[in-house]
Formats: C-alpha cells, sequence, structure tokens
C-alpha cells in the first residue's frame, strides 16, 4: 500500500511538472521565509521570495561537465503561480544545428514537509518523467540544495546561491558516488541585459 501511495504521489508530481511545462506565465510576489510567511490563496498562487528572484532572462556561464559553458535561461511562474519553469539552451550547437544541451526545470513546494522539490528534463535523456527522481531541498537563506537521489550509491547536488548584492545565481552542482563529490558544473547566473 505504501509503494502505491508513493508512486500515485511521484505520477501526480510528474503530471504537475508536465502541466508547468506547457502552463502559461503568470505574474510574481514575495516574502522572505516560504514556510512561515508564505500565502497560498488560489487566485495567487505559491508565493516565495528566494523563487522570485528567480524569474527573467539570465545568461549562464562557466564549467560545466569540463568545459567551458554559455547558456541563454529563462525563469517564470507558470500555472496559476505555482511552479517555476525554468528553460535553460545552451549557445554551443551540435554539428546537425541542434543544442549542445537544453532543459525544463520545474521546481513547486511541499508544503506539508516544508520542502521545495524539483524535476529537472533535459536533452541528457528521456527519462524524466518515468525515473521517479524527484529532488528534494530546504531552503537555507539564499541557498537551496537539491539532492536527487538515483539509487543507493549514486546522487547528484545541485545547489543554487543568489547573491543579493551582484544580483546572480551561482549554480553549484556535483556527482556523488561511493560518498565522493565530483564538481560537474561551477557557474554563474546574471541578468540579461
Amino acid at each position: 500500500m505504501t509503494r502505491r501511495l508513493r508512486l500515485t504521489t511521484k505520477s501526480l508530481v510528474r503530471c504537475a511538472a508536465l502541466s508547468a511545462c506547457l502552463g502559461m506565465s503568470s505574474g510574481c510576489a514575495a516574502p522572505p521565509s516560504p514556510w512561515a510567511d508564505a500565502q497560498h490563496d488560489a487566485s495567487r498562487g505559491f508565493q516565495d521570495q528566494l523563487l522570485d528572484r528567480f524569474v527573467g532572462d539570465w545568461v549562464l556561464e562557466g564549467m560545466m561537465a569540463g568545459g567551458d559553458v554559455v547558456h541563454d535561461v529563462t525563469a517564470e511562474w507558470v500555472t496559476g503561480h505555482q511552479y517555476l519553469r525554468i528553460v535553460e539552451l545552451s549557445r554551443e550547437l551540435e554539428e546537425d544545428g541542434a543544442r549542445a544541451y537544453e532543459a525544463i526545470v520545474i521546481i513547486g513546494r511541499d508544503a506539508e514537509n516544508e520542502r521545495y522539490a524539483c524535476l529537472w528534463l533535459d536533452s541528457t535523456g528521456g527519462s524524466g518523467l518515468v525515473n521517479g527522481i524527484i529532488g528534494d531541498a530546504v531552503s537555507d537563506g539564499d541557498r537551496l540544495a537539491f539532492l536527487f537521489d538515483f539509487d543507493d550509491e549514486t546522487r547528484f547536488h545541485t545547489t543554487f546561491l543568489y547573491d543579493r548584492e551582484g544580483d546572480a545565481w551561482e549554480w553549484r552542482m556535483d556527482s556523488e558516488q561511493d560518498g565522493g563529490l565530483r564538481p560537474f558544473t561551477r557557474a554563474t547566473m546574471t541578468r540579461r541585459h
């Protein structure tokens, strides 16, 4: 029964994320702590000051998978301000003209457990909706550290750090295997002008 319930919950999250991928954008608002001060109102959606700082058009530059990258990133609230959708597109193109990397990332919240949830769908594989892997994070000031558990030995850490003074985000991604961390991404996201 528990396993079936867990699969049903994951299925619901996947459906909500897919809806958010295809959803329409809407406005933004703000509170400092998403759990103490967040307001959930069907007409206004989920209000979160930290996630609001993601909203906009950005350029992500730095190291990813051992090479230098420049990606264009757009983030907006979707599906009635319930989810933050992040679209990440590499400027680098493959020989056939396709982008070297693209991703649609959906961030929502689990209010009952005071946590964030993240679904990362990208061009590295098509299993994002069927593998059951939803990243999990708690907010820590201006830091969101998502943990994606692939199996008992393999995890992926995705940490977003907001720099208020520079209005920029630092992205740190690390793969973890057998207890050891290996840097995958060290990049900074700044507003596109």
